[in-house]
């Protein structure tokens, strides 16, 4: 008898500073979707965003009776999230067709990589396998790379 895994997935939870601001940078820049919310007098405090086989959660947190929260220090310093995708390349263009500025990919660990970073300053990664030389470029292709 197999038994199911009792670990589905990990799904990364972040403090957003503005809620708005986040949604307007997941949802209409990276593409992900709203996939359940916690909505408080109005407002959007706390959602689930789905893409693929990936998940992330937000939340703006309040205190002291409702009033916008700020934190003791920056938010998203040193946490990065990597998705593991089919085709970082197409995703680094369609990030940038979204007005977005993802890094120049390039090949590290066998891998291309492109990133950004949220509006709290959180790392958001795109990788994917690759057979290109490591340390290379998608300016140093000559030809369109699709691998």
């Amino acid at each position: 008898m197999t038994s199911e895994p009792n670990l589905r997935q990990a799904v990364p939870f972040f403090a957003v500073s503005n809620m708005e601001e986040s949604l307007r940078f997941y949802v209409d820049g990276l593409g992900f979707e709203v996939a359940d919310k916690w909505v408080d007098e109005g407002t959007i405090r706390w959602c689930r965003l789905v893409r693929g086989g990936t998940a992330l959660m937000l939340q703006d947190f309040r205190r002291d009776g409702g009033k916008r929260w700020s934190p003791d220090g920056p938010l998203g310093l040193g946490l990065s999230i990597l998705f593991i995708c089919s085709d970082a390349l197409s995703i680094y263009r369609e990030l940038a067709a979204r007005g977005l500025t993802p890094s120049l990919p390039f090949v590290g660990n066998g891998m291309w990589v492109t990133s950004l970073s949220d509006p709290d300053g959180y790392r958001v990664e795109f990788e994917s396998q690759t057979d290109v030389p490591e340390g290379s470029t998608l300016n140093d292709m000559t030809t369109d790379v699709t691998k």
